[in-house]
């Protein structure tokens, strides 16, 4: 058991570019790095937000659909919803994939698992080097409780503490929809430049329960 956590933690390390020291002791000065990008960053940021109702006519008019399970998701178990959703879509045509980062949660594989037990297609799961390139073509990225690993700084921020880790490229899809409870930073401390993109639109609130209501207008809207 030790051994093969061991692996798991080098296998998470070299995903997210970071030394193990980096991953262990991320917690140790990610105050005053938050604290710095809020002094450069000037004003406070504006971000949109949408509704329930208005997400669901959006999601009734596409014809693909990334869905980006992250940490938010596995703390809700809102796995099961967010395959009821996906289904539902799938039965209007929608082509629907699920994203999966090698370290989105708390360990490798965590988002495989959780989707697993929901019984999600095998054949809709894919991973960063596969699904990176369709996310340009894609109508909608619906990022879950997902944080770090979409955030567009890991390109060009030297100064980021996540600068060269692989991400998922949601901030290249047409519409970008993020299920989070708050603004809050995720796992590395930071705050999310893919919040305040133009084409992103924050619905707040717990996964589950978000999911639930966004099912409840997709079948209003079909009504």
């Amino acid at each position: 058991m030790g051994a093969s956590g061991t692996l798991l933690t080098m296998l998470m390390c070299k995903a997210m570019n970071r030394s193990l020291a980096n991953v262990l002791f991320a917690g140790v000065g990610a105050g005053p790095v938050a604290a710095a990008a809020t002094a450069r960053g000037g004003p406070a940021k504006a971000v949109r937000e949408i509704s329930a109702e208005d997400a669901g006519v959006l999601l009734s008019n596409i014809r693909s659909l990334i869905i980006i399970p992250g940490y938010g998701m596995a703390v809700a178990q809102a796995q099961h919803v967010c395959r009821e959703l996906a289904d539902m879509l799938s039965k209007v045509g929608v082509d629907v994939k699920y994203a999966v980062h090698p370290v989105a949660g708390r360990m490798p594989g965590h988002m495989n698992v959780l989707l697993a037990e929901a019984n999600v297609p095998y054949e809709q799961l894919f991973d960063l080097e596969q699904i990176n390139p369709e996310f340009e073509r894609c109508d909608v990225a619906l990022v879950v409780g997902a944080n770090d690993v979409v955030n567009p700084a890991a390109r060009y921020d030297k100064a980021s503490p996540i600068y060269g880790m692989p991400i998922l490229d949601a901030d290249k899809a047409q519409h970008i929809i993020i299920i989070k409870r708050s603004m809050k930073p995720g796992f590395a401390g930071i705050d999310n430049e893919l919040y305040y993109n133009p084409k992103t639109m924050m619905f707040f609130g717990d996964a589950k329960g978000a999911l639930q209501k966004l099912v409840e207008s997709l079948k209003a809207a079909a009504a």
